[in-house]
């Protein structure tokens, strides 16, 4: 089952339970989806988005209300901001497991002896390699880290 459908499953039984939260984070979801199609077919590109891109659109929003949330809660704001983080806990039920730090370390370990890298300037290709093999599945930020550490 893709992901596409099991949002669209979840958003059905949302409805019937009437969760407020759950229902319009779900429609946000599946509009983003849509967003992503129609914007590809500009490109000459008319097909469903794959299960790579909906978990890298689903990465990009929970980012996103994680920045919201920590903005809200600076402004003392933690009704929006416990409304923002019930919405990153929606969403992300349909994204993989994130990796542990050390299941994290083996795969940039692995990643740079792919890449062949060697310093700082193969930082970008051991990323790319990174994201595209395991996507949504690490911070971004903590593997940017690691990487800079292994290559320096």
């Amino acid at each position: 089952m893709s992901i596409r459908q099991q949002i669209t499953g979840a958003l059905k039984q949302a409805v019937k339970t009437q969760d407020r939260i759950a229902t319009s984070t779900l429609r946000l979801v599946i509009a983003a989806l849509k967003d992503h199609e129609i914007a590809s077919r500009a490109n000459g590109v008319n097909q469903m988005v794959s299960d790579e891109q909906a978990i890298g659109i689903l990465a990009k929003m929970v980012r996103q209300r994680r920045e919201a949330a920590e903005q809200f809660r600076q402004g003392n704001r933690t009704d929006l901001a416990d409304r923002e983080e019930a919405e990153v806990s929606i969403i992300t039920r349909f994204m993989p497991h994130p990796m542990n730090p050390e299941e994290l370390a083996r795969c940039v370990d692995a990643a740079i002896v792919e890449c062949d890298a060697v310093s700082l300037k193969d930082m970008g290709r051991v990323m790319a390699l990174l994201k595209r093999s395991y996507p949504g599945r690490f911070d971004g930020a903590a593997a940017s880290a690691l990487v800079r550490k292994r290559l320096g």
